[in-house]
């Protein structure tokens, strides 16, 4: 206020200019924690896969052993061996792929390095999205310092901030699409 009671008209822009940011910087920290949150998701997805990877591995070592243990006591040859043997080795194949229902190696392999890498892209955005919401608070300080200060450069680097903030935001979300 000056000395006659009369509202500065340019802090009321300045008011204006610190809601506008005050209001971008919630939606940034809405999307920021949404993203936190799938980042957390893709990273259990891809832990399960690779649990269950592991999983056919060690079944297909444990199916591997009995049947070269089988062998090696001339079991191979027994009649009564065989239909077991050949189940064996058919279970060690498709632990190893199993295209029909995506759960041999190596598509549990493919599946986990996909979920990973989603979640890489979404890390990105989520990462990239809290330094735009920091450059969005510093710049609603720069925009209330003016005020009290009455240095008019001080709401134009908030102004400009803000912008850098926002156009920063902006290519966080686009661009890790456009990567992804």
């Amino acid at each position: 206020m000056s000395e006659h009671g009369h509202i500065d008209p340019s802090n009321k822009k300045i008011a204006l200019l610190i809601a506008v940011l005050a209001l971008v910087l919630a939606v940034s920290e809405t999307l920021s924690k949404a993203y936190q949150t799938e980042v957390i998701t893709k990273q259990v997805e891809s832990s399960d896969l690779w649990a269950f990877f592991q999983a056919k591995s060690i079944r297909s070592t444990a199916t591997t052993l009995a049947l070269e243990t089988a062998q090696a006591n001339g079991l191979a040859d027994d009649p009564k061996a065989a239909d077991t043997i050949a189940k064996w080795k058919n279970n060690v194949k498709r632990y190893d792929s199993e295209p029909e229902t995506g759960e041999g190696r190596k598509e549990l392999a493919a599946r986990a390095k996909k979920a990973e890498h989603q979640r890489d892209i979404v890390n990105h955005k989520y990462h990239n999205l809290e330094i735009s919401s920091g450059m969005l608070q510093v710049a609603i300080v720069l925009a209330s310092a003016s005020i009290i200060t009455n240095v008019m450069l001080l709401a134009w680097l908030s102004g400009a901030l803000g912008l850098v903030a926002i156009g920063f935001g902006i290519f966080a979300i686009m661009g890790a699409v456009l990567v992804g």
